[in-house]
């Protein structure tokens, strides 16, 4: 009689691709024509072979599993350099942060939901990786003029994604909404997007147009929202990188008012470091060079109320000036 593969060990994936993930080069192999979908979707080709590869995913995909939509809210554990993430009760992956390499296995039904891809799994994935790979994930919103980045950072309900739509109204380009990944690359500092929609609490049907009279139906964390994708609305490719030229700490306040005060280095750091992964000593190492690459930006406090397009507009003026003289 012959044995059953349980952990499956024999499984192939024959189709494999490489692409830079937020200014990582990831080399993917799976068994799942969707699971490439997704990928390049998401991420962008590597046309010609890399000398290296920062980490590698291999993703078998059981079309024997009949689980089925919705799915329940992934969780993380993590014990030592191995993070396991669990996404449903047979669809899961297990990372190895000292090699950086990834393998799991998903149900069919899963893998052809790109949305959960690139909304869920793919940015989770990211985040379990990045300081491995010397990136630094910052909580933030990123929206650009031409290659000019502007990052605004801060806590939940501080703003963000509001202020990213107004920006976006007076002429800026969205790259990100909440989590935006930081690179040095060569001595290049650059701000990295993922295909994401910006997440629009219902307050956003006051202040903008496009939601006036309606209710949110999107449900993210238990709570009604609406999702929007504006560069596709303006029929814009999407960009996933820019230059950041400002950080910008949002500090929202009751009432009307406008005010930005430089910020000392020291508590820069603190305010990034403090909402990092805890991560093993080589991989601090690979991010203290990106970590220094903001500190030497232009830092800002903006402590601010009232209506989002005046703020905007107020804070579009002071970014282009700054830009300019850099």
């Amino acid at each position: 009689m012959r044995r059953r593969d349980f952990l499956h060990k024999d499984a192939e994936t024959p189709l494999s691709e490489r692409y830079m993930a937020a200014g990582a080069i990831c080399s993917f192999s799976t068994n799942s024509e969707q699971l490439l979908e997704a990928a390049r979707d998401t991420f962008l080709p590597v046309e010609m072979p890399p000398v290296s590869v920062d980490f590698s995913l291999r993703l078998w995909v059981d079309n024997a599993d009949t689980a089925r939509p919705p799915w329940p809210r992934p969780y993380v554990r993590g014990l030592g350099h191995l993070v396991f993430a669990g996404f449903d009760a047979g669809s899961s992956m297990l990372a190895d942060l000292r090699t950086c390499r990834v393998i799991g296995r998903f149900s069919g039904a899963m893998a052809a939901d790109a949305t959960h891809w690139k909304r869920v799994i793919f940015p989770m994935l990211l985040s379990i990786l990045a300081g491995s790979v010397g990136l630094v994930e910052l909580h933030a919103s990123c929206v650009a003029r031409d290659q000019r980045g502007l990052i605004l950072i801060g806590p939940s309900h501080s703003g963000k994604s509001t202020l990213a739509m107004a920006l976006i109204e007076t002429g800026f380009r969205f790259l990100s909404d909440d989590r935006t990944f930081c690179s040095l690359r060569q001595g290049r500092l650059s701000a990295w997007g993922l295909p994401r929609p910006i997440k629009l609490r219902r307050e956003a049907a006051t202040w903008f147009e496009n939601f006036r009279n309606r209710e949110p139906t999107d449900v993210q964390n238990g709570e009604r929202v609406f999702h929007c994708e504006p560069n596709q609305a303006i029929r814009k490719q999407h960009d996933p990188k820019c230059e950041p030229r400002l950080l910008v700490f949002l500090e929202r306040q009751q009432g009307s008012g406008f005010y930005m005060s430089p910020m000392r280095c020291s508590e820069v750091r603190f305010r990034i470091e403090k909402e990092l992964l805890a991560e093993a000593p080589e991989a601090v190492r690979n991010q203290a060079e990106t970590i220094n690459g903001l500190l030497s930006l232009p830092c800002y406090t903006l402590q601010y109320g009232g209506r989002p397009q005046v703020i905007a507009e107020q804070l579009a003026s002071s970014f282009l000036n700054r830009s300019e003289c850099q």
